[in-house]
């Protein structure tokens, strides 16, 4: 595939070489980034400061989940700035107010808390739950439980929450109080939850492990645990919620409702908020003072989430993902067979993973090189994000892509 290069009106003041090197001298070195710069997206597309154009399988990483600068999302955020950006919470924000009753109508939840990421969602849902759990239950009631290959936040509680080691090297003591069971090992789960247990973490599908979703039954087992030890049911889906898999939440899959649920990345379309979802018995536990977020539900990342949320809700828009869904896992699990790669493609709507071992690093680069961006969690799994509004003719660009890929 040639790349498609815009010309564009306006030059950059800087080439791609020129913002690595100022970059490397200023910005911390904590992500081990492509030698590229994008600089402007549209649909399911985005442009480098060199005119590359690429077919955007990352969304940043199931942020973007409407597409680049969708329009309606554009236009909201223009009408806001230009009335009011931040106010403290110390006072009523209409906006705020107005998505935790959409997200309420919308979902099991009674309230709902704003912040600004899934991390410090993540990082919130820790502190109501252990709450709960020592004003209903005693001091010994604190133990989170989450599960192994997990992946919950790098700030240090959801850290120490995060079931991978590789990520606490060289942090620790992390917070105490954490512990870890295998997905699908009903023994161990048996052995680790008991009264001590103030909340169970999961992420219905693991998306930094591997794209990998709880089964039903395991589910439901946790579920089981949960209820007879006192223990709050927490999830996760920063990642694989809203609208990702096909229904507006990942659990609606599983057949079983959370007490506490976090939200962020697509609930703002690339503009920065998480959000904490409880029921009532369970929000009751943060008073005045317990919780708070300095820049969490401003005007500005709330109006957008309204509008995320609107465009989400609109009939048949979660059918289309779906089915969108079925048809990309259908075409790249043929495309596994006929490349001879023995996993089996994984996943639920348009969050998708493929096993295809150590060649992963390789065929992210081969991708980029032919106009289409991937990524690879685990070293060894191909992970695709592409936009929830994303065409069937560029599923099949994509496809298309990857076929010349896994020849390389």
């Amino acid at each position: 595939m040639v790349l498609n290069i815009r010309k564009r009106k306006d030059d950059w003041a800087m080439d791609c070489q020129q913002i690595i090197d100022l970059g490397k001298e200023h910005v911390m070195h904590t992500y081990a980034r492509l030698p590229m710069a994008l600089v402007e997206g549209s649909g399911s597309w985005v442009w480098d400061s060199e005119g590359n154009k690429y077919l955007d399988f990352v969304t940043g990483l199931a942020v973007t989940s409407l597409g680049h600068s969708h329009p309606e999302i554009v236009a909201v955020i223009r009408e806001q700035a230009a009335k009011m950006l931040h106010s403290s919470n110390l006072y009523w924000i209409p906006n705020q107010v107005k998505l935790a009753e959409m997200l309420t109508a919308n979902s099991f939840a009674d309230k709902a808390f704003f912040c600004n990421s899934g991390a410090e969602a993540n990082e919130g849902a820790i502190k109501l739950a252990r709450k709960y759990a020592k004003e209903h239950y005693g001091a010994h009631k604190y133990k989170i439980v989450s599960l192994k290959n997990s992946f919950h936040g790098r700030t240090l509680a959801a850290l120490a929450a995060t079931g991978q080691p590789k990520y606490h090297k060289g942090f620790e003591p992390l917070p105490p109080g954490f512990a870890y069971v295998e997905m699908d090992n009903i023994e161990e789960l048996n052995a680790v939850v008991d009264e001590n247990t103030a909340a169970v973490f999961v992420e219905p599908i693991q998306g930094e492990g591997g794209v990998n979703p709880v089964s039903p039954e395991f589910m439901q087992k946790i579920k089981e645990l949960c209820d007879r030890n006192q223990a709050l049911l927490v999830l996760d889906e920063v990642q694989c919620g809203l609208g990702r898999t096909g229904r507006l939440f990942a659990h609606e899959w599983l057949d079983v409702k959370p007490d506490i649920m976090t939200l962020a990345k697509a609930l703002g379309n690339g503009v920065p908020i998480g959000a904490v979802l409880a029921t009532d018995k369970v929000a009751a536990s943060f008073r005045p003072g317990d919780h708070a977020s300095t820049f969490g539900g401003n005007h500005l990342s709330t109006a957008v989430a309204c509008k995320v949320l609107e465009i989400m809700t609109a009939p048949g828009f979660l059918s289309e993902v779906e089915a969108k869904g079925k048809y990309f896992q259908s075409k790249l699990q043929d495309l596994a067979v006929k490349h001879g790669f023995e996993g089996r493609v994984r996943g639920l709507g348009l969050m998708v993973g493929l096993p295809v071992g150590e060649k992963g690093p390789d065929i992210v680069n081969n991708c980029c090189e032919q106009g289409l961006l991937i990524n690879c969690v685990g070293g060894t799994t191909l992970r695709f994000l592409p936009p929830l509004t994303v065409s069937k003719e560029e599923i099949d660009q994509a496809l298309e892509i990857l076929d010349k890929a896994f020849k390389l």
